[in-house]
């Protein structure tokens, strides 16, 4: 089952921005439906300690700006943290993973009103009460209130009902992904809330008499009255667009350097995009990675093509003119940048809306009114889809006083949708950029049918004007049909590219496909168009790349859907000069690109073998390697992946299996230290981690040992590259490696970039000399320091250096961002004398399969070369 979710992400008393974080996941059968909380179950809270932050929850963040104290809004304001969270998922994804045998009766994320809302949800699902202890809730500040202590929003809590007999169980895989947990409650047959401020607890003799909350579960749970507003609609009139004195020259500038259209690189890498091993289509497209795709695709696990779609749309500018058409177009271009995956049909899409809002401002209630009715009631119901989950805000307004008086901003009404489906095939999702054909058309499909609205575009924006007349979605038939006829020309391979109009129109479309093919265009508008409406209305709508020999296959199968008449060919594809030629005007459009960049590529390697160590398998033969982690670590499931598809058995060991004696070194042939953020990276990127054994008499022995052992290896890649450095001391042959300090760029950098692979001792790295091929890379410490000044050289002689970065030409490079960490010579991996012990900044382990690296060659068959050091490892062993 596809599991879709999102939230919005507030700024405390302060207007809240049009912000979101959303995902996508499965989730097994049985976990779909939370158990019966019975009389007596233990109710726990995992997860972090309350402190006073997101007080007043919702309520504090939907005051504008303005309306609350200065001492309010410091209370409000709300602070992750994702390495907790990573502790808190590892501990719920040990318990799921035992299937019928999951201790977890039920759960409830901890969000806005903090447990006061929370722990009653809980029971109250189960018509339950509860007894519930303040004290017992872990606590970072003992001077807040009973009030701040229940309703405090502070992040990464959960709280869960577990059975009385099965607590220890839970206890125990709790302290294994040392993640913190306290009982402080129990669920009652009486329905009854009871809240309890004393030093006794759970189990605790006497129990307290004085209840600080004690109220029947129905007044909490009753139904709330009706909402009435009385309202009055009320939209400016804007004036008709004037573009009068523009030439095509000036608003092409303009319109590519306004932010909604421009390149959005800075943004994009420095999140990691590749962790799990099974993202397939990120927003970077081909061998020059540029940041134009339409959908994200993952793939479900690391079998199999089958997987999941997920695509946004927003039109907020349009709401200033008409709300309706804002919301009708928001889900159009979710649509339509979904159509790009395979999604089987229209009616596998679900939708998740953000509803935006300045409520109580003239007009604008009423505008939501209308946006909502007009989507529920209306246009989804023609599309046959539906919106079964979302969330609003409506603070977006925003105020301030000056000399000259009260000063305020009120934002539009504004809806993000994000789409979601299955995935039949991820390997046929398209791409904004173009084949390489010799004679190839690219296709406008325009859903405006001949309509070119400026109204709220981006061109309209950036003569500082917003028109008053909206693109619409004015026909829902048409996008179904759409839909439809996109789902048959994918499946019979007709198309060779594909990309969504939205921002910026149809010229920033046809400007994004040439920019990630490196190719030049010719679009050819009729002789009835008007140039700028033409290329920068923002009707809904695709461009189709179709081999010219396939146009009478395309125009039969639009013709079938009944929508043949809304297409038309609008541009030719030239390989040999790269300019944008449009009627008389001419734009370059690589001023900031290299023209002779020959993009990423690869050179001799050696394919994977995946039937290489089939006869020893078979004859259940797998070497034990330890995939190894700390709290906060979260690449460990693909490093067990690709260790397991060549052969291994890949075991799960924590450190706190280590101390306690769950698992010892000395039972495994290999070692893998798995990347991620080990102590959320504050202790300095794998130094914490590597401190963590050498303090510890017990661990730093274990792993003397096991470095000391001839028929051992181990591998280290991002965060336990960087641990496996700080034990160098323990590591023969490893005196010389580096350390890993901060990147150059001082951000993090998630990339595919191009690296050589050198001449090295390294048993993992053995045939694969001289091969350059591209890998990922998600760090933010990555450039080495050697702490001799002879130490590359003696490396060098030494052959313990493996892998570098080059440039798209296959030179070594400092250059940013062909080099993202600036390291010297471009060194980014090393081994150790004997070639034992190898340790990589990049993660091959989430591209050894083909479809998971964002460009490759098209000759790649299901393993990607990056198999080969697993494999190597393995034959290695054996």
């Amino acid at each position: 089952m596809i599991l879709a979710f999102q939230s919005i992400v507030s700024t405390g008393g302060n207007a809240d921005p049009v912000m979101l974080a959303g995902g996508i996941g499965n989730i097994r059968e049985g976990h779909v439906y939370k158990e019966t909380v019975s009389s007596g179950t233990q109710i726990i809270v995992l997860g972090g300690p309350a402190m006073l932050i997101g007080l007043g929850g919702g309520a504090a963040s939907s005051v504008g700006s303005g309306k609350s104290s200065e001492q309010l809004d410091f209370a409000s304001v709300q602070r992750g943290n994702p390495e907790m969270q990573r502790r808190c998922q590892e501990v719920i994804d040990r318990c799921t993973g035992l299937g019928a045998a999951n201790p977890i009766v039920s759960i409830h994320d901890v969000g806005a009103g903090g447990l006061s809302n929370a722990v009653p949800e809980l029971v109250e699902d189960s018509e339950r009460g509860g007894a519930f202890y303040l004290r017992q809730i872990p606590n970072d500040d003992l001077a807040m209130s009973p009030m701040e202590i229940w309703c405090n929003e502070a992040q990464e809590r959960y709280v869960i009902a577990v059975r009385k007999e099965r607590l220890t169980e839970f206890e125990s895989i709790c302290l294994r992904e040392n993640c913190p947990y306290s009982v402080v409650g129990e669920a009652t047959t009486v329905r009854q809330l009871r809240l309890y401020d004393g030093d006794t607890g759970v189990g605790g003799e006497p129990v307290p008499t004085d209840a600080v909350v004690d109220v029947d579960m129905q007044s909490l749970f009753g139904q709330s009255p009706p909402m009435l507003r009385d309202v009055i609609r009320s939209l400016p009139a804007y004036p008709p667009l004037d573009l009068s004195g523009v030439s095509l020259e000036e608003a092409i500038y303009r319109v590519l350097h306004l932010p909604t259209v421009a390149d959005k690189t800075f943004l994009i890498t420095i999140g990691d995009r590749s962790v799990s091993g099974q993202i397939v289509r990120d927003q970077m497209v081909g061998p020059w990675q540029v940041p134009v795709a339409d959908v994200a695709v993952s793939v479900t696990g690391f079998v199999g093509v089958g997987g999941e779609a997920m695509a946004m749309g927003e039109r907020a500018p349009l709401a200033l003119i008409n709300p309706a058409a804002s919301g009708r177009m928001a889900v159009a271009e979710a649509l339509t940048n979904l159509a790009a995956a395979d999604v089987a049909a229209l009616a596998d899409v679900r939708l998740s809306a953000n509803w935006m809002a300045a409520v109580g401002e003239p007009g604008e209630d009423a505008a939501l009114y209308d946006m909502v009715y007009a989507l529920t009631q209306e246009f989804l119901p023609a599309l046959g889809i539906s919106v079964p989950v979302g969330k609003d805000s409506l603070s977006m307004a925003t105020r301030g006083e000056d000399q000259e008086g009260v000063l305020e901003v009120v934002a539009p009404v504004s809806l993000v949708i994000t789409a979601f489906s299955p995935v039949m095939d991820v390997r046929r999702t398209l791409t904004p950029m173009p084949m390489a054909e010799t004679a190839s058309t690219l296709i406008l499909l325009d859903l405006g049918g001949g309509r070119q609205r400026l109204g709220g575009s981006a061109l309209a924006q950036v003569y500082s004007q917003v028109g008053d007349e909206a693109p619409d979605l004015d026909d829902p038939v048409a996008l179904r049909a759409f839909f439809a006829a996109t789902r048959e020309l994918i499946g019979n391979g007709t198309l060779l590219a594909y990309h969504d109009r939205s921002d910026g129109g149809l010229f920033v479309t046809l400007c994004e496909m040439a920019f990630a093919g490196r190719c030049g265009l010719e679009i050819e508008l009729e002789a009835s168009d008007a140039v700028l409406p033409a290329l920068f209305a923002e009707e809904a709508g695709a461009v189709f790349q179709v081999r010219d020999d396939d146009i009478p296959v395309l125009d039969r199968v639009l013709a079938q859907h009944g929508i043949a008449h809304l297409a038309r060919p609008i541009a030719k594809l030239s390989w040999e000069h790269r300019d944008v030629l449009v009627t008389v005007a001419q734009e370059a459009y690589d001023n900031l690109l290299d023209e002779d960049d020959p993009g990423l590529h690869t050179t001799k390697h050696s394919s994977g073998n995946p039937g290489l160590f089939s006869a020893a398998i078979g004859q259940g033969v797998r070497p034990r390697i330890a995939i190894l982690r700390e709290q906060g670590v979260n690449g460990h499931l693909e490093m067990a992946a690709a260790f397991d598809r060549v052969g291994f058995e890949a075991v799960d060991v924590t450190m706190g299996d280590l101390v306690s004696k769950r698992h010892r070194l000395e039972q495994f042939v290999g070692m893998a230290a798995c990347g991620g953020f080990s102590f959320g990276d504050v202790l300095g990127a794998g130094r914490g981690w590597a401190k963590t054994i050498l303090l510890q008499p017990v661990l730093k022995a274990q792993f003397a040992e096991f470095f000391l052992r001839s028929d051992t290896f181990a591998l280290g890649v991002c965060n336990g590259c960087q641990m496996l450095s700080g034990l160098k001391s323990l590591i023969p042959g490893a005196a010389r490696w580096p350390v890993f300090v901060r990147n150059r760029s001082e951000q993090f950098e998630a990339r595919l970039v191009m690296t050589e692979i050198m001449e090295s001792r390294s048993i993992l790295f053995r045939d694969m000399s001289g091969t350059r091929l591209p890998v990922v890379v998600s760090h933010g410490e990555g450039q080495v320091k050697f702490d001799r000044p002879d130490a590359l050289d003696v490396l060098a002689l030494a052959g313990q250096l493996t892998l570098r970065y080059v440039d798209n030409r296959g030179l070594p490079t400092v250059r940013y961002p062909a080099n993202p960490n600036g390291s010297v010579d471009g060194i980014t991996g090393l081994t150790s004398e004997e070639g034992r012990v190898t340790i990589l900044m990049p993660h091959p382990e989430r591209i050894f399969r083909t479809l998971t690296c964002s460009w490759h060659p098209p000759e790649w068959g299901e393993d990607s070369p990056w198999l080969k050091l697993f494999e190597n490892a393995r034959a290695w062993v054996d």
